[in-house]
């Protein structure tokens, strides 16, 4: 009872900030409420994250380390540091800075979730998160199906990324393309079984949503699922329901 009530205490007690979009998700989904003092400017835009209604909950911050000093963090979270300076500023003040590695595969991004749910003060807090990728990976078929990812412009998954790896949980195997890039025209040649197509900003009027909008991939054999692009941006946690439901929708 003792070390349980000393935890509370500790708990109680943080006040985490965090400077960037892809370490808002971890903190944003694993903190408690009153813990979170600030977190990125990005990730209250609900162009940039589908977590805005909770990150406008609280200060948004610029990415900077000076930004947060005035909310009394004592834990600020970071994914590629905040300046040169951030640290000396950091130590100065007694302030923990953890600069969370960006994650190349699953495993990096479940690892993320077990350091900061370690830094909140309990690790239990990261079990339900990493009980649905381990669901995933258990259900997750041999051999995927041919599919391309397409973004913006025709930007596409490479298939050793992140987000390919994420693919594989959807039971889809992600096209080889040379250069990152599809076209229409070999879109129109050689379709895939299944077109994952990104709805970022999709009210944003550019050239690359032109390309998305074109009524020769209406017209492709492929089977057109909406991914929503927010999640991919980071690869982080949030893309575990995003992949649960491409995974439905195959």
């Amino acid at each position: 009872m003792a070390a349980f009530a000393s935890l509370l205490a500790a708990s109680a007690a943080l006040r985490v900030a965090s400077l960037n979009l892809c370490s808002d998700e971890y903190l944003l989904l694993l903190a408690h409420p009153g813990e979170v003092v600030s977190v990125s400017r990005l990730s209250q835009d609900p162009q940039e994250s589908s977590l805005a209604p909770l990150a406008r909950r609280v200060a948004g911050n610029r990415g900077r380390i000076e930004d947060v000093i005035a909310a009394r963090s004592n834990l600020v979270l970071t994914m590629g540091g905040g300046g040169r300076s951030s640290g000396a500023i950091a130590r100065s003040l007694g302030i923990r800075v953890i600069d969370l590695p960006a994650p190349a595969t699953i495993d990096e991004v479940a690892e993320n979730l077990r350091i900061v749910a370690a830094a909140l003060g309990d690790p239990r807090r990261a079990a339900p998160t990493l009980a649905r990728i381990a669901a995933l990976r258990a259900a997750s078929p041999q051999r995927g199906i041919d599919t391309i990812w397409l973004g913006h412009g025709g930007l596409t998954q490479s298939p050793g990324s992140l987000g390919a790896r994420w693919m594989a949980l959807a039971g889809m195997a992600q096209r080889p393309l040379t250069g990152g890039r599809e076209t229409l025209e070999a879109l129109i040649i050689s379709p895939p079984k299944i077109l994952v197509t990104s709805n970022y900003r999709a009210g944003q009027v550019s050239q690359g949503q032109r390309w998305l909008a074109h009524p020769l991939l209406a017209a492709l054999p492929s089977r057109l699922i909406a991914t929503d692009g927010r999640a991919w941006t980071c690869g982080g946690p949030m893309m575990i329901g995003e992949i649960e439901r491409l995974r439905a929708a195959r």
